[in-house]
């Protein structure tokens, strides 16, 4: 819910799912759940339908899915909120159903790739390994996941009952049982990532994303 641009983080998400036809949503909550409530509702202010899925113990980023699952009965995209991104949402979708695989990841080229999830992809852009937050010294890629991405809902299958994470868990073991995942390379200057891992990241955030205008 920090400020971005004179909108909550959550809002630019929201807002740019809405603008790529995508208004069924459901927002995972925990800490905090109160105010992002109230600032959405039921979601008809900002033209989407909005359900909420509660999570008195966490988890984890792919575990939260599971309360969800008659609501995930197609094809769906999963966004870490924490994130501003201006991806096309429509190329991206695209680009997975032409592909056909059970999941397919958005990816940016970040210099500093010790901070999320590196990929390394065939020429077709099929995932080949991915490594959840790797040493300097174990970086491959500069390719790196950018909490975006399409997926089938046989991925729920893949998700244990006990907490699980898509970096450190669900994704590294779909690759290695040879299930087709995708990476979707995101092209700068339209596609762009911006995260917020610290106050300096919110900051730099504030700073360049002002003149993207984001609405």
């Amino acid at each position: 819910m920090l400020a971005v641009a004179g909108k909550p983080v959550l809002e630019h998400n929201v807002s740019l799912l809405e603008r790529s036809g995508i208004r069924e949503i459901a927002i995972n909550t925990h800490h905090g759940s109160d105010a992002i409530v109230r600032h959405f509702g039921d979601g008809s202010g900002f033209g989407v339908k909005i359900t909420y899925s509660n999570e008195e113990v966490l988890r984890g980023t792919a575990g939260a899915l599971l309360p969800l699952r008659s609501f995930l009965s197609s094809t769906f995209i999963v966004l870490y909120g924490d994130n501003l991104t201006t991806c096309d949402m429509g190329a991206l979708t695209a680009f997975h159903r032409a592909k056909n695989g059970i999941a397919t990841l958005a990816v940016y080229h970040r210099e500093n790739a010790t901070a999320g999830g590196i990929v390394s992809m065939t020429p077709a852009g099929r995932i080949e390994r991915f490594v959840e937050k790797p040493r300097e010294d174990h970086i491959f890629s500069a390719w790196v996941n950018a909490g975006i991405m399409v997926c089938e809902p046989a991925i729920l299958d893949a998700i244990p009952q006990s907490p699980s994470d898509f970096g450190r868990d669900i994704l590294p073991e779909l690759i290695r049982s040879g299930q087709e995942v995708y990476g979707y390379q995101m092209e700068e200057p339209k596609e762009r990532l911006w995260w917020i891992d610290s106050p300096e990241d919110y900051a730099r955030t504030n700073a360049e994303v002002q003149p993207w205008l984001l609405t």
